[in-house]
């Protein structure tokens, strides 16, 4: 049987109706050499199936009679394509490639023709006023988170309305030049502590308004007082008392700190303007806030601070502190604000409570010297974690205007104008004696006696005064050098009328004819010699034969001269 022809079954298979397509690809990329006579058969853009089955069958002979081309091999070069005048061009769609390893290289013409195009003028115009916007929006978010934690915070610590922020109120007392503050700390965050509501520490602050100065008075927490309707007891219960008994009196707050202003201010002889009750977590959080601060250390020990007694949130001891510089924590403040080193094997706290209560005010004042700091003013976070330690652990009867003015004075008082008192060491002089109490408590009172206050009262009139005379608070004693009775006494009168203290009266050694004053003071107390020569002349000396008899500045010998003054003056 003779083999079927091959170039005609070929050519057949190529004008089968079902292998238009092939057709098709073969001609388009010229693997015929009558590609444009094929062209001819195949359906144009836009033929319907019935259009295209008709030009079939009308193809003409010669068409169909021409034997199929051979299919060119891969090894042999492929003909230059011929335009198509029949057919559109595609289209084509070039590829967007993510990834910068996957896309082609940039041919040079590529290269020119993606040279960056200059940035218009009005589009750095644009930029810049974008990034200004940025800038608004970002201050503005800042002062935001600031504003809303004074706002919020401010709201839970002070009274009133907290839009009184936007103006001041001139201060209780700033009218006379005085502000009074009573400050009171418990222990409530404490959880080895057994009296956790007790106000173990206590604190006077007084502002001089005028001449921008100040001082702390820190008193004692076992102090022995009359608490009104309680009896006798340390003056740390007193808060304790007047919240349980829901105290209340006309001129004073309500509750606990109304009570301890009432005792404060009957003993004291002082009248408070405002109160602040602060949890120890205030001094904590706020140390942390401001990111620490700076103390130095003075102990009297060489090895400086030691008190081995527990940090129940360490487990460590309570301080171990060498001497010198050290920069403190929250937690390292608030473990030397409560050590007394009354625990076996302290060391660096000779004085037990009282060194307790000068490393506070101590830390107070590295406290206010931190805040005032552009560091932490200028520092949105630290403000907002201030807010958040005040706003959680202080309590006052401040209305949030009257906080405003207070940071402005406070803002103007360097901390070497602020002095720093003890009860126990005036000028070198205890005010204080220990006493054991009926219930054998182991209590301190006033040097003068139990309740009597008078020591304490002069030294506050001291402190709070503008008259030099007071602030010098010299201790004169007045002794009569004649045989005329009641002399020493009639000036011991006059010089109390004249806000000088007169600490005894007698008789002199001897009589004189002409009135002396003796200068103890070294030199250190001249607005009181001035009134003393105004009072008794100008006949002043330094040598003091009643050195080992009296412990005063200035010692007055009234002559005789004195009598005849006085029936002068009685005439």
């Amino acid at each position: 049987m003779p083999l079927p022809n091959t170039d005609d079954s070929r050519s057949r298979l190529r004008r089968a109706p079902e292998q238009p397509r092939h057709r098709y690809i073969d001609d388009f990329h010229g693997h015929s050499a009558d590609a444009p006579q094929h062209a001819a058969g195949f359906p144009r853009i836009g033929s319907t199936l019935r259009t295209y089955q008709g030009q079939q069958h009308s193809e003409p002979a010669a068409v169909q009679s021409q034997p199929a081309p051979r299919l060119q091999t891969r090894s042999a070069p492929l003909p230059p394509l011929r335009p198509r005048p029949d057919i559109r061009p595609a289209t084509i769609h070039t590829p967007t490639f993510t990834s910068p390893a996957l896309a082609p290289a940039a041919t040079p013409d590529a290269r020119s023709a993606a040279k960056p195009k200059k940035v218009k003028k009005h589009r750095r115009i644009f930029t810049k006023k974008r990034v200004i916007v940025a800038l608004v929006l970002l201050i503005l978010g800042v002062g935001g988170y600031v504003g809303g934690k004074f706002l919020y915070n401010s709201a839970k610590v002070f009274h009133g309305s907290v839009f009184s922020v936007l103006s001041t109120t001139k201060l209780k007392g700033e009218d006379t030049g005085r502000v009074n503050f009573l400050l009171a700390g418990n222990s409530a965050d404490d959880p080895g502590h057994d009296g956790a509501n007790l106000t173990d520490s206590i604190m006077l602050i007084s502002i001089d308004t005028k001449d921008n100065t100040a001082f702390m008075l820190s008193i004692p927490r076992d102090l022995w007082v009359d608490i009104p309707g309680y009896g006798h007891a340390k003056i740390n219960e007193a808060y304790v008392d007047g919240q349980t008994g829901n105290f209340s009196a006309a001129g004073y707050p309500s509750g606990g700190m109304g009570l301890l202003e009432e005792v404060v201010q009957q003993n004291f002889g002082i009248d408070i303007n405002y109160y602040a009750l602060i949890d120890y977590n205030a001094f904590r959080d706020a140390v942390n806030a401001v990111g620490g601060i700076d103390i130095n250390v003075q102990s009297e020990d060489p090895r400086g601070l030691y008190d081995p007694s527990i940090d129940w949130s360490t487990h460590g001891p309570l301080v171990k502190l060498t001497n010198g510089e050290h920069h403190l924590t929250g937690e390292q403040a608030l473990d030397l604000a409560r050590a007394r080193g009354d625990a076996y094997g302290s060391y660096g706290f000779p004085q037990s409570d009282f060194d307790r209560t000068a490393h506070q005010r101590q830390m107070l004042l590295a406290l206010k010297t931190k805040i005032f700091t552009a560091g932490v003013l200028a520092n949105p976070v630290a403000l907002g974690r201030l807010f958040d330690a005040l706003g959680a652990n202080v309590r006052t009867d401040m209305t949030l205007s009257e906080a405003r003015r207070l940071y402005d004075l406070g803002k103007n008082i360097n901390n070497s104008k602020i002095q720093s008192v003890s009860l126990n060491n005036v000028n070198g002089s205890n005010l204080l004696a220990n006493y054991t109490s009926p219930t054998h408590q182991s209590t301190l009172i006033p040097a003068a006696g139990i309740d009597d206050f008078s020591q304490i009262q002069q030294l506050l009139q001291q402190l709070t005064s503008n008259n030099p005379v007071v602030k010098e608070g010299a201790q004169v004693v007045v002794l009569n050098g004649t045989t005329t009775d009641g002399l020493a006494g009639q000036a011991e009168t006059a010089l109390k009328a004249k806000s000088i203290t007169v600490t005894a009266i007698g008789d002199a050694s001897a009589n004189t004819a002409t009135t002396t004053i003796i200068d103890a003071s070294g030199g250190t107390m001249p607005a009181t010699l001035s009134l003393l020569k105004q009072l008794y002349g100008t006949n002043v000396t330094t040598a003091n034969p009643y050195a080992n008899t009296y412990d005063a500045d200035f010692i007055v010998i009234l002559g005789s001269d004195r009598v005849q003054n006085t029936a002068a003056a009685a005439q």
